[in-house]
């Protein structure tokens, strides 16, 4: 399924850079809050910051075909890197701070870079010794404080040597390469994808015909520019139309930041917006009970609204009084101003998608790897359905493979199988990895994501898993953990969670508990909790999980649930390795860690069986 499009608005980033500097100069660009105030860079700022630090690089010997690295959260420099790489034909190879030292090494030998950029002091102490590991490297660009010696330069120094030196941006060939994208490497070193200037402009201009943004929409900016989904529909996409960014301080202070910024649009992945579904959920669950009500038949008629069906002029009603009760106040928390949210990386719970858009925000949900630039499809104006993906983007098409599903077929028929994109949008492939290129391009071009779903006959994708996370139990029924996962993620008292049954007779979970909410929950229910790790095995506890993981599970198969279970209270994080940089579980560090916790339930869950079996002779 697919669509024609004829002529993409941008064939570079180079074209977005040079238009947009030039028809949205007086405009609000970047926005970042300095003690305790929010201060705005225009677009004309913007281009001079630019201009000067592209002529500086090249002063530094930064030339066409070279590639220049960068370690950094979102930043307005991060931003003025972007683009005055793009200007020199320079490739850009963005990594998070978060990610471990080793992996920076790994990543700034592998792409070969010439100059590396650097947000901090403390990564510089750790940076410097890749000139000793890293023939190529030749500069290092500190972008707070000072440089020190011949190889190391303050990021200031080099944008005034461009402003004395300035040199004109180039125009790129629609096949340089603008980025190379480390993924994250859930199974392993992370791969380089090489993207183009007419990948990601392609992207960009099928946005533009899909959804309606202008010079007065502003975002809240938090998920990482790195990341290929932020970088490409938030970075390039709000710049290309004239709009803003204020840059969230930390993901603490998103809620914050959202009424301080006052969005239009929101930009995400699942994980946050999980966050913000949750904070809301508690405020409404601290309400009168008579509000709680007006709240769920509201929702319902929200619903009712958005299938095209008209609600009862109770239900109505009931959606007037908790707009003006409860939603238009959970709005103004967010600001007042937002409109849309776009979510995209990992499917959205649709409990989640469907009560945020019950409040009046209207949610987008879309699909995409860094592989693919990273749109492939999109719910939009044009056509929204909750639950999927939506459909292909402009120039884009989506086939369903069913050899790796076997033929398998849905209770509606439709056929399961592996997703397979085809479009401007797909990457040229990965850096130096003939092999892996072999495995993940057909004959004709298209390219295999890995990723399990199916297309209604209307066209729209719905994703049901990844391949390689799915396992089969021991009695040849497949699961796909991460839709239960999600779904066990709602309940106030899990923070993270993992599901496991790999040739197992049965599904058991290793769940980080979130000991707040269980402590706030004891307080209420008049319970005395132990100290320190008892807490964890206390009976009362215990069954507080188990009728969470039942009301979560409701939607699922028998054998798709979870029989057993260990609370733990160490979590998966990105610092200790075992979460990627863009949150996704990194399954086999967690099983490194926490695999003798998962043998010994089953070896429990065994014992009992065998205990019980004895007691009955």
């Amino acid at each position: 399924m697919g669509e024609h499009v004829e002529q993409p608005a941008f064939e570079t980033l180079v074209d977005i850079y040079r238009r947009s500097i030039d028809k949205f100069a007086d405009r609000e660009l970047f926005g970042t809050k300095r003690a305790g105030r929010w201060q705005w860079t225009t677009y004309r700022e913007f281009g001079a910051m630019v201009d000067g630090f592209r002529g500086g690089l090249a002063g530094l010997g930064l030339t066409r075909g070279d590639t220049i690295a960068i370690i950094s959260d979102n930043r307005v420099e991060w931003a003025v890197t972007a683009y005055a790489a793009f200007g020199l034909g320079a490739a850009l190879v963005p990594m998070y701070e978060a990610q471990l030292e080793k992996d920076w090494e790994f990543i700034v030998k592998d792409c070969g870079a010439k100059v590396l950029v650097v947000a901090k002091r403390a990564i510089l102490e750790k940076a410097k010794g890749f000139f000793d590991t890293i023939a190529s490297l030749e500069r290092i660009v500190v972008l707070e404080g000072d440089g020190d010696g011949d190889r190391i330069h303050a990021y200031a120094d080099v944008i005034a040597a461009g402003n004395a030196n300035p040199v004109p941006p180039i125009q790129p060939d629609v096949k340089d390469v603008a980025c190379l994208i480390y993924t994250s490497g859930t199974t392993g070193v992370p791969k380089g994808v090489i993207l183009s200037h007419s990948n990601i402009a392609s992207n960009v201009s099928a946005v533009h015909t899909l959804f309606p943004v202008s010079p007065d929409d502003r975002s809240l900016s938090f998920l990482p520019w790195a990341h290929s989904f932020g970088q490409t529909v938030e970075l390039h996409t709000l710049f290309s139309n004239g709009a803003s960014m204020g840059i969230a301080e930390s993901v603490s202070t998103i809620l914050d930041n959202l009424g301080e910024v006052r969005p239009t649009l929101l930009i995400s992945v699942p994980r946050i917006f999980n966050r913000l579904y949750m904070a809301v959920q508690k405020q409404i669950s601290e309400k009168p009970g008579v509000v709680q009500t007006v709240v769920r038949v509201a929702l319902r008629a929200a619903g009712k609204q958005r299938e095209g069906q008209k609600p009862s002029l109770g239900e109505g009603l009931m959606l007037s009084l908790a707009n003006r009760l409860v939603f238009s106040k959970v709005r103004e928390r967010f600001g007042g101003r937002l409109k849309y949210a776009f979510s995209g990386a990992a499917a959205i719970s649709r409990d989640v998608a469907e009560f945020i858009d019950g409040i009046g925000v209207t949610v987008y949900e879309g699909y995409g790897l860094t592989e693919t630039s990273p749109i492939a499809t999109a719910n939009s104006p044009a056509g929204r359905r909750i639950g999927s993906v939506g459909r292909p983007i402009p120039g884009c098409r989506v086939v369903v493979d069913t050899t790796s599903t076997g033929g398998k077929k849905l209770e509606s028929g439709r056929e399961e199988g592996e997703l397979i994109v085809y479009g401007p949008n797909v990457m040229q492939g990965y850096h130096n990895r003939p092999d892996e290129n072999a495995q993940v391009f057909t004959s004709d071009g298209g390219f295999r994501t890995g990723d399990m779903g199916y297309i209604d006959r209307d066209g729209y994708v719905y994703i049901t898993g990844r391949i390689k996370e799915q396992y089969k139990l021991e009695n040849g029924k497949y699961v796909v953990p991460t839709p239960l996962e999600e779904e066990l993620k709602l309940s106030p008292f899990v923070t993270n969670v993992m599901v496991y049954g790999d040739n197992r007779p049965y599904n058991v979970a290793l769940i980080v508990a979130n000991l707040n909410a269980v402590k706030t929950w004891a307080d209420k229910e008049g319970i005395a909790l132990p100290g320190g790790q008892a807490v964890l095995e206390d009976a009362r506890v215990r069954a507080l999980f188990e009728k969470e993981i039942q009301e979560h599970s409701d939607g699922f198969k028998g054998f798709e649930s979870v029989q057993d279970f260990a609370l733990i209270d160490t979590d998966f994080t990105t610092e200790n390795g075992m979460l990627t940089p863009s949150l996704k579980l990194k399954r086999r560090a967690v099983m490194d860690q926490f695999g003798t916790v998962i043998e010994r339930l089953y070896k429990r869950r065994a014992e009992r069986k065998k205990g019980a079996a004895a007691s009955a002779n």
